[in-house]
C-alpha cells in the first residue's frame, strides 16, 4: 500500500529526475487519512526533527514585526480552536466561511475546521456585502470567522442564526472573539475518521466569464493532490517559501498552506500596507527567503528594480496564475542567475503542468504534465492534436489532485466525472510533450480564418518600455470578421499620445506576422479584472462588440491606418 509519507518521500528522493518520477510515482491509496491530523500533528509536529521549526512566519513590513509559530505551537493551538469552534456546535460536515487577511488566526481556523471535518469556504476580504450573500447562502455557511474590518458587512445580511466569530474587538452584538479560543483544551479527540471523500473546501472561482462557480474539494484532492505542486515548486525540508497571494483564492492554498507543508517547509508571508517591490525585495533578502511564487504582474514589478542590487539567497523562482513572458524571465536570468518555471492549474486542481527543476527549460512553455497527471491535449471533437485543450484522463487511476466537481444549488456535483476532465485552456504540444498556453477556450479568437491568441499577442505587446500590461480581444470586422485590438495599460511617466501610440504599432510591425498584427491600440487608465487579479478579456470583448464607447474603462483610440509612415510587411495570405 502507497501512503502519504510513501509518495511525498519518492517525489523528494526525485525532486531532480523528471523521467523517473513520472514513470515511479503513484498516488496514495485513497484510505481514510485527516492530514492536519495523521500528518501535521502526527509527524511535523511531533519528529524531533522537525517539531520546533518554524512552520509559519509572518512579516508585518508595516511595524517591521515577525510572528513565528512552530509545527507543535501551531499544532496545540489549532487544536484549541477546534475545540471552541466544537463548542459553538459545529460538527463534520458543517460550513464554515473564512474571511480573513494573512493573520495566525486563518492558519489555526484551517487547521482546526479539517480536525473537525468542517468544511470552508475561503474567501477575500475584498468582496462586497451582495458577495458575501451570494457566498452564504450558496455556501450554507453555518459560522463565519471574520477580520474586525468585515464586521459591519454582516449588519444587513440577515442570517439571525450564523455563528460569527471575529478577530479582534468589536463592539457589534452577536460576535464571538476568536480569542477565546485560548481557554480551550489543548488535546483534541476527532468525532471518528476522515474518509478521502468527505469535503473539505468549498472554493468559488474567480468568475472571469460568468457568475463563480462553486468549486468543492475533498480531504484528498487538496492535502494530497499537492504533492504535485510542492514537486513542481521545488520545496524541501527547511526551506523558506514565500508566496505572493492573497487569502481566499485557491493559490493561497497551494503556496502558503498544502505544498510547504507537505515538504515540511517554512511558509512565510509578508504584508505590507501597499505592494512595494523594492521593500519586499529587501525583505527577501533579509530573511534569507529560498523560494518564491509570485504572479506576473508582481514578476513585472520585480523587474523595475534594479534586481542585481538584491543579493538575494533564493534557489527556486516560480511563476503562476498567468503565464510569463519571456522577456521578464530573461532580466530575471540576467540578475540573480535563475530562471523563473512556470507552472498550470486552476481552482479546480493542484499543479497539473510545470518545469520541475532540474530539468530542461524552454522559455514560453509551462512545462510537461507532473508526477500522476495524464494530460491529453484535445481538439473540439475530443480527438488528439497538438493544439487544443488541455484535458485530464480519468479512466483508470483518478489524479488526486481533481476537484470533486461544481456543487450545485442542490447539492450536486457535475463537471469531474465521465472519462474526461476539460479545462477550457488551450495550449500547444511540441514533440517532446512540453506545452505552451495558446489561450483560454472563449479568449482564442478568428481573424480572416486565422486562429489568434491573444496572450501570444500580448507578450510581444509587453515587450515594448511603454507597456505595463496588455489585454488582446476582437474587435468586430465587416470583412476579417474580426481584427485583434489591444487596451494597453501604460507604465508610469509613458504618455497616451500618438507619439506613444506609434512607437508600439512600429515594436508590433517588426516583430508579428502581418495576418495577426494588431490594428487598433486604446490606450486606458485601467483594465477590468477579477477580484483575484486576472484581466477580464470577456468585459473589453463585450465593449467591442456592442461598440459602447462611454464605458469608463475606455481611453484613447488609435487606428493602425492612422499613421501612414508605419511601415507594414506586406503578406500573399492576408485578407
Amino acid at each position: 500500500m502507497t501512503t502519504f509519507k510513501d509518495a511525498r518521500a519518492f517525489l523528494l528522493a526525485h525532486r531532480t529526475d523528471y523521467d523517473a518520477a513520472v514513470k515511479g510515482f503513484r498516488w496514495p491509496d485513497p484510505v481514510p487519512f485527516n492530514w492536519a491530523l495523521d500528518w501535521f500533528d502526527a509527524e511535523l509536529a511531533s519528529d524531533p526533527d522537525s517539531r520546533e521549526r518554524t512552520a509559519l512566519w509572518i512579516f508585518d513590513a508595516a511595524q517591521d514585526r515577525q510572528t513565528k509559530l512552530s509545527f507543535a505551537a501551531l499544532s496545540r493551538r489549532s487544536n484549541q480552536v477546534a475545540n471552541f469552534l466544537r463548542a459553538q456546535g459545529l460538527k463534520r460536515g458543517d460550513h464554515l466561511l473564512l474571511l480573513l487577511g494573512n493573520v495566525v488566526p486563518l492558519w489555526e481556523t484551517m487547521l482546526a475546521a479539517m480536525k473537525l471535518g468542517v468544511v470552508v469556504i475561503p474567501a477575500t476580504t475584498l468582496l462586497t456585502i451582495d458577495e458575501l450573500r451570494d457566498r452564504l447562502e450558496r455556501g450554507r455557511a453555518k459560522a463565519v470567522v471574520a477580520a474586525q474590518d468585515q464586521v459591519a458587512k454582516f449588519a444587513d445580511l440577515g442570517a439571525d442564526d450564523l455563528v460569527r466569530i471575529v478577530v479582534g474587538t468589536t463592539t457589534s452584538a452577536g460576535w464571538l472573539p476568536f480569542e477565546q479560543a485560548a481557554d480551550a483544551a489543548e488535546a483534541f479527540t476527532p468525532d471518528g475518521p476522515t474518509q478521502p471523500d468527505d469535503p473539505m473546501l468549498l472554493y468559488f472561482t474567480s468568475g472571469t466569464t460568468a457568475k463563480p462557480k462553486l468549486v468543492r474539494h475533498s480531504h484528498r484532492s487538496y492535502p494530497v493532490g499537492h504533492l504535485s505542486t510542492m514537486y513542481w515548486l521545488g520545496l524541501q525540508p527547511g526551506d523558506v517559501h514565500l508566496n505572493i497571494s492573497s487569502p481566499g483564492w485557491a493559490k493561497h492554498a497551494w503556496s502558503c498552506f498544502f505544498s510547504p507543508w507537505n515538504a515540511g517547509a517554512t511558509v512565510f508571508v509578508v504584508n505590507q500596507p501597499r505592494f512595494d517591490a523594492k521593500g519586499l525585495l529587501a525583505i527577501v533578502k533579509r530573511c534569507g527567503v529560498t523560494t518564491l511564487c509570485a504572479p506576473p504582474t508582481v514578476w513585472r514589478l520585480f523587474i523595475q528594480e534594479h534586481l542585481a542590487d538584491f543579493k538575494v539567497s533564493l534557489r527556486e523562482a516560480c511563476g503562476a496564475g498567468e503565464p510569463l513572458n519571456p522577456e521578464v524571465i530573461d532580466q530575471v536570468r540576467a540578475a540573480w542567475g535563475l530562471t523563473i518555471r512556470d507552472g498550470y492549474g486552476q481552482t479546480e486542481t493542484a499543479a497539473i503542468c510545470g518545469n520541475s527543476p532540474g530539468q530542461k527549460l524552454k522559455i514560453g512553455s509551462m512545462g510537461r504534465p507532473l508526477p500522476g497527471y495524464r494530460v491529453e491535449v484535445a481538439d473540439i471533437d475530443g480527438n488528439p492534436a497538438s493544439e487544443g485543450e488541455i484535458t485530464l484522463a480519468l479512466s483508470g487511476e483518478r489524479p488526486a489532485g481533481l476537484m470533486q466537481g461544481y456543487q450545485g444549488d442542490d447539492g450536486k456535483l457535475s463537471g469531474a466525472d465521465g472519462a474526461r476532465y476539460r479545462t477550457g485552456d488551450v495550449v500547444f504540444q511540441d514533440e517532446e510533450g512540453y506545452l505552451t498556453f495558446v489561450g483560454r477556450s472563449d479568449d482564442v479568437f478568428k481573424s480572416s480564418d486565422y486562429r489568434i491568441s491573444p496572450f501570444e499577442l500580448e507578450s510581444v505587446l509587453l515587450e515594448h518600455e511603454a507597456v505595463a500590461e496588455a489585454a488582446v480581444v476582437p474587435s468586430p470586422d465587416p470583412i476579417r470578421l474580426a481584427i485583434p485590438k489591444a487596451y494597453v495599460l501604460l507604465t508610469s511617466g509613458a504618455e497616451r499620445s500618438r507619439a506613444t501610440a506609434l512607437s508600439i504599432f512600429e515594436h508590433l510591425a517588426a516583430r508579428l506576422a502581418p495576418f495577426k498584427r494588431i490594428r487598433r491600440l486604446e490606450l486606458v487608465s485601467e483594465l477590468p479584472k477579477t477580484i483575484s487579479g486576472k484581466i477580464r478579456r470577456v468585459q473589453l470583448r463585450r465593449l467591442e462588440h456592442d461598440d459602447n464607447r462611454t464605458d469608463h474603462l475606455r481611453g484613447t483610440e488609435f487606428k493602425e491606418e492612422d499613421f501612414p509612415e508605419l511601415k507594414i510587411r506586406p503578406s500573399g495570405h492576408e485578407v
